[in-house]
């Protein structure tokens, strides 16, 4: 399967996004039976698959996954009942946005950490430019349970790519299931370079060498618009990362 297309079948869809569960544990970006990665069934009306509460990410297979609608309905024989919050949160983004093909929340520890700053995410690295004045943010309301927060939700992250959800963590939004992993990836890398940076400013004495705003917006244009032979994020990565699978994880797509 080419990953520059969308999967054609829900078989290929649930291989791709077990591997995407498996990868988020691999680099220690899940939390234990919590989170969650959907995908949007390709030709449903809006019905996605996501993971049963109650298995880590390094449990989740193909099969394991379940199908679901907007209204948190199970669509299928699997085992497990649905996170109340993982429904929500996820059913709020697929239903308002038709390019979230993929929708991928995480608590991971820098991300979370880089959530309570009042200045979220700065341009401190190559991998942070990426992100500049391209992240909707979501004041924290308590775990995610009522309904009435999916309008904010969708409000917050606009037409944006990734929410940063403060005192909580943060989703990614990708119109391919690696789109969003790379975006996940990337920002978890971009916060802890920062804190990281933060930490020694703070012990020297010194403070923290940012470029100009317009050199972070004209490396953002280059990070983030595609054309001609470009590809959307995670097209070269992911024949890789299925080949680091096999190695350390291969039953994933049963």
């Amino acid at each position: 399967m080419s990953v520059s297309d969308h999967p054609a079948t829900e078989d290929e869809l649930r291989r791709q996004l077990a591997a995407c569960y498996r990868l988020v544990a691999h680099f220690g970006m899940d939390d234990l039976i919590y989170n969650h990665i959907s995908a949007r069934v390709p030709g449903s009306d809006h019905h996605f698959l996501i993971n049963p509460y109650g298995m880590f990410f390094r449990e989740i297979t193909a099969s394991s996954l379940l199908k679901i609608d907007l209204e948190g309905n199970k669509l299928c024989n699997g085992a497990g009942e649905v996170n109340r919050a993982g429904f929500v949160i996820h059913a709020a983004i697929h239903r308002a946005r038709a390019d979230a093909i993929c929708v991928l929340h995480l608590h991971s520890d820098a991300a979370t950490a880089v959530s309570a700053l009042p200045e979220g995410l700065l341009p401190v690295s190559q991998f942070a430019m990426h992100f500049h004045n391209r992240i909707g943010i979501h004041p924290y309301e308590g775990v995610a349970l009522d309904l009435e927060e999916q309008d904010r939700l969708v409000a917050d992250i606009g037409p944006h790519r990734v929410l940063l959800l403060r005192n909580h963590g943060f989703l990614t939004v990708g119109q391919t299931i690696p789109e969003a992993f790379m975006l996940a990836y990337y920002f978890e890398r971009a916060a802890r370079i920062q804190l990281k940076a933060q930490a020694a400013a703070a012990a020297s004495g010194g403070s923290l060498a940012l470029p100009p705003p317009e050199v972070s917006e004209k490396a953002a244009r280059q990070f983030t618009e595609f054309a001609g032979d470009i590809k959307r994020p995670g097209f070269r990565e992911w024949p890789g990362f299925l080949r680091l699978l096999d190695d350390v994880a291969p039953g994933y797509a049963d």
